[in-house]
């Protein structure tokens, strides 16, 4: 049970003072009746509350899943660049960050939430979770190039990175699978094997694909069967 104005303040219906006020002027209902009292005790995960005539849903934590262009940052503010969350003006969900990072020329999958727990386990090391993505490389990639990032290689690290999974698509295309999460490390692979990436775009993170439907910029909520197989 939760506070009615404590509820709509934390589903961004307004600051304190406006949900009071909007209480105050009877255009808030709570399963069909006009409340006034902005400290009503609610069931927010039972009870139908709508703030002017537009029902408010309970989302402690909500998912999102941008098509990350280039030329934007993976972080919530930035003073000079333009970020992932300029983006996503006007969508639900406080505390909102990516999880993981994308370099500003890297495009492709991000995931967006404000469920620390889910992004520890995406981003913790231990779990080695995998992540797929498209490279085009400044020279052909060669058989000696695929052998040694799938046996793993020194990106001047303490250890090798790990086995990744290479797929050549064609002669300068290939589909990388990583499993772990280290700075600029798929540029850092193919500048091991003499190469170079000039162009990057992460497609899968765990079992989350990009949504091929989503042009560059835009984003989407996950579905309930997304999220549950994140989890």
């Amino acid at each position: 049970m939760i506070r009615l104005d404590k509820f709509l303040c934390m589903m961004e219906a307004g600051s304190r003072s406006q949900v009071k006020e909007l209480i105050r002027k009877g255009q808030v209902t709570v399963n069909g009746s006009v409340v006034r009292q902005a400290d009503v005790k609610i069931n927010e995960e039972e009870d139908r509350v709508f703030c002017q005539g537009k029902e408010v849903f309970f989302l402690l934590h909500v998912y999102y899943m941008l098509n990350k262009p280039a030329g934007v940052v993976s972080a919530t503010r930035d003073n000079r660049e333009k970020t992932v969350l300029d983006l996503m003006k006007g969508v639900t969900g406080k505390n909102l960050f990516p999880v993981g990072r994308l370099d500003k020329d890297t495009e492709g999958l991000l995931l967006i939430t404000n469920d620390g727990e889910l992004s520890h386990n995406l981003l913790s090391p231990a779990k080695h979770v995998p992540k797929t993505y498209l490279v085009k490389t400044l020279k052909p990639f060669s058989q000696e190039m695929k052998e040694s990032l799938e046996a793993g290689v020194d990106i001047g690290e303490d250890k090798p990175t790990r086995p990744a999974k290479v797929h050549l698509m064609e002669e300068n295309l290939i589909r990388l699978t990583i499993t772990e999460g280290k700075y600029h490390q798929v540029k850092r692979m193919l500048k091991a094997v003499d190469n170079e990436v000039i162009y990057l775009k992460r497609l899968s993170m765990g079992s989350l694909e990009l949504d091929e439907h989503l042009a560059p910029g835009e984003y989407r909520q996950l579905t309930e069967a997304e999220v549950e197989k994140l989890k």
